[in-house]
């Protein structure tokens, strides 16, 4: 059977390759739309920088001068190094400069950009400031000859003084002039940093009013600005919030530097109108076309022999794993370097194997401890038994009361499998009705002849069935009357949290050792090592419980200190949820 099946993987290989010998006419046609807009995308390209340039030049003249007049000059020679047409107009399309004569078509709907040097558009800008107003804009802080002079001579100091100490520094100059050493650590030399100039100074007088009263809109005490040798804006005052400072510098920059730049106005970059249109499929696209199809042939025939290999491979190995399975070997894994659908199925199977492994280990698990659990009953019901055959002892009436209570051992432990058995097939038969969990709590506390506490709060009221919810916490009772000496407490709880009606059993017992809370609800299971079901009961109480709550659609979790005792948390759904 074997070689069929490879025999129908090849002709789907076989399939495949026909299937990458159609996409290579697919290829070849979409190569063919590829060169023929190629041109028409390099020159959008092309066009999309000649806009990036014109709009920087744009906003250079606007942030240094206090209208557009005078700009017309700059448009066109801007116009004469791009080849685009340009104009510019105010907000409501009122021409400004650029191409509106007579002769000119008139231009797009859409303005290409909005030239306003206190709101620089970053797509054209990127490098743009977080405030987005352009650096060129200096307005009142641009210094006088005679400043610049004296401030670089400061600079000229401290680069002489940092070179004396070994650190490499150079001159820069901001854009309103100021000079300044630029290294990466200034250190004693920064004494030498030369202070503001008359100019800054008396720009930064107007800068801290309006900083001020931002602030002061905003709820802050109002403090002034600083400014660093590079030209920057600090915080006069430690410690202040730096967004709510900047956001306040940002829109008193504005206020402060309105008047000293162009408005906002309306750019428009279109191409002339006559342009010439790319049409057409280029002669390079005709070779490309012929390589491409060449190219993707001879890959048909290499990814098909690739192919056949990489599929069959993996295969083989998962072919030969559930041999292995087969005979036995429940360890059989499929150890697969594939990254496709094939290492799904590996995975799967790899988790179907562990999973029948687990199942072999609980069967036996469960098989030991049953065995275990009968061994004790069983064993003590027959020495009694060869005891009064034998003469030894009598078949008294308290030795047939000792022999019952073993046999009710006996039929709880079957009566308690029983149960588990049906969880696990899924055949739980539950009777929903309204219940008042409340209600149902006081009643479990007046079964049990040690007083118990019960707290409850809030409206406790779900659908559940009764019998079955109050078996589950009666479960929990016992096992913490078992664990709590006669001088502890016991309560139960019932509160309501959101959706969830949570009740609550909780002892100040033994408590349970960390390590042992995730096996609580195991079958089986007892704290006590010794298996002794004086102390540990038969071990399927808590798992009986979990399998009760999920079976209501609740969780039911636990929570121990050693020493200072253990509580039981089952959250259910609430009514109406």
């Amino acid at each position: 059977m074997t070689e069929p099946r490879r025999r129908g993987l090849r002709l789907r290989l076989l399939a495949g390759m026909t299937l990458v010998a159609v996409c290579s006419i697919g290829a070849t046609a979409w190569l063919s739309v590829q060169s023929t807009t190629g041109t028409l995308r390099a020159a959008q390209g092309q066009n999309q920088a000649s806009v990036t340039r014109i709009y920087d030049g744009v906003l250079a003249f606007g942030a240094t001068h206090p209208s557009w007049t005078g700009i017309a000059p700059v448009l066109a020679e801007l116009s004469r190094q791009t080849g685009l047409r340009i104009g510019l107009t105010t907000g409501n399309r009122v021409p400004i400069a650029g191409a509106f004569g007579p002769d000119d078509p008139p231009l797009p709907a859409h303005p290409s950009a909005v030239a306003d040097p206190l709101a620089v558009d970053v797509t054209l800008a990127p490098k743009a400031p977080d405030d987005r107003i352009d650096p060129r804009a200096v307005g009142p802080f641009r210094l006088l000859p005679q400043e610049r002079d004296e401030v670089r001579a400061v600079a000229e100091k401290q680069v002489a003084c940092l070179a004396a100490d070994g650190q490499p520094a150079e001159i820069a100059v901001t854009e309103s002039g100021r000079s300044y050493a630029r290294t990466s650590r200034p250190d004693r030399c920064d004494a030498d940093t030369a202070a503001p100039a008359v100019t800054e100074k008396l720009a930064l007088q107007v800068l801290d009013d309006y900083l001020g009263k931002c602030l002061k809109d905003r709820g802050k005490r109002p403090y002034g600005v600083v400014l660093a040798a590079d030209g920057g804006f600090k915080p006069a005052e430690a410690g202040a919030d730096r967004q709510v400072f900047f956001d306040c510098l940002g829109a008193s920059r504005r206020i402060q530097l309105t008047s000293y730049v162009a408005p906002a106005a309306l750019l428009f970059v279109s191409a002339p109108p006559d342009a010439p249109t790319v049409v057409g499929l280029p002669a390079a696209g005709a070779v490309r076309i012929f390589a491409a199809a060449l190219v993707i042939l001879v890959l048909t025939v290499g990814v098909s022999i690739l192919l056949a290999g990489r599929v069959l491979r993996p295969v083989r190995v998962l072919t030969a794993a559930t041999q292995r399975m087969r005979a036995g070997d429940r360890s059989a894994r499929a150890e697969v370097s594939a990254r496709w659908e094939i290492a799904e199925l590996a995975e799967a199977f790899n988790q179907m194997s562990e999973h029948l492994a687990r199942t072999e280990k609980q069967r036996k698990d469960l098989v030991s401890d049953v065995s275990h659990e009968l061994r004790t009953p069983l064993g003590t019901i027959r020495g009694w038994l060869v005891a009064a055959q034998d003469g030894v002892a009598d078949l008294d009436p308290e030795l047939v009361e000792s022999l019952l209570e073993e046999t009710l051992v006996l039929q709880q432990l079957v009566d308690d499998l029983q149960e588990l058995a049906s969880a696990d097939a899924g055949e739980f038969r539950l009777r929903p009705e309204p219940v008042d969990a409340g209600e149902l709590l006081r009643q479990v506390a007046a079964a049990h002849p040690r007083d118990l506490e019960v707290e409850t709060s809030g409206v406790l009221q779900l659908t559940a069935d009764p019998v079955r919810l109050r078996q589950a916490v009666g479960n929990l009772v016992v096992n913490a009357i078992a664990h709590t000496p006669p001088d502890g407490r016991i309560v139960l709880r019932g509160l309501r949290e959101n959706d969830e009606v949570v009740l609550q059993v909780g002892d100040t017992g033994a408590g349970i050792a960390p390590e042992d809370l995730p096996h609580v609800f195991d079958r089986f299971w007892r704290a006590d090592r010794s298996r002794s079901r004086a102390t540990g009961g038969r071990g399927l109480g808590l798992a009986i419980v979990k399998h009760l709550v999920e079976a209501h659609g609740g969780t039911v979790t636990v929570t121990s200190v050693v020493g200072a005792g253990t509580t039981f948390t089952l959250r259910l759904p609430g009514e109406g949820t």
